[in-house]
């Protein structure tokens, strides 16, 4: 999967989340197949609710969500769903809001991405930002700490929201 740029993180309000969603769950299917994992159709429909947007989705919300659409799921269910699909690497959490959201980023081990969260429309993305990495692993080393889990979490206005506040009257 091609890794976009960062203009491109944030898309259009307007833009055909169909072909994303489609895309993204594309994605997802060969992560679980290369892992040797099995996309079951509980975590396939966790998954989906997650992916539906570029937002971050709460457990509950999606329990929620798969109720209205006649599925009851005990929460427990919902979150070992989460874990697997957290280890396939398809879904990321973002910490400060205790939600998760799709993986629309191509990752490898020489590409870590920061999350960006948007505090106006809730739109998170994933850029490309190695050299930040780089810095918290120099960081580390100076102190003698070894780093097991790196995440890098800014919330702000992405371009669009940025634009609406500034054309408000």
């Amino acid at each position: 999967m091609k890794t976009a740029s960062p203009r491109d993180a944030f898309p259009a309000p307007e833009h055909d989340h169909v072909a994303c969603r489609d895309a993204t769950l594309n994605r997802a299917r060969e992560a679980f197949d290369a892992r040797g994992l099995k996309l079951t159709d509980l975590r396939a429909q966790v998954f989906g609710e997650i992916a539906a947007s570029h937002h971050a989705i709460g457990a509950y919300d999606i329990i929620d969500r798969l109720a209205r659409q006649g599925t009851r799921i005990a929460p427990i269910s919902v979150y070992r769903a989460i874990d697997v699909l957290l280890a396939a690497g398809v879904v990321h959490r973002l910490e400060s809001r205790n939600a998760f959201f799709a993986c629309h980023a191509s990752h490898s081990a020489d590409r870590q991405h920061v999350i960006l969260a948007c505090a106006t429309c809730g739109i998170v993305a994933e850029v490309a930002a190695s050299a930040i990495f780089d810095a918290i692993d120099t960081a580390a080393r100076s102190a003698r700490f070894e780093p097991q889990t790196r995440m890098v979490e800014v919330s702000g206005l992405c371009a669009h929201c940025r634009q609406t506040v500034a054309s408000a009257p």
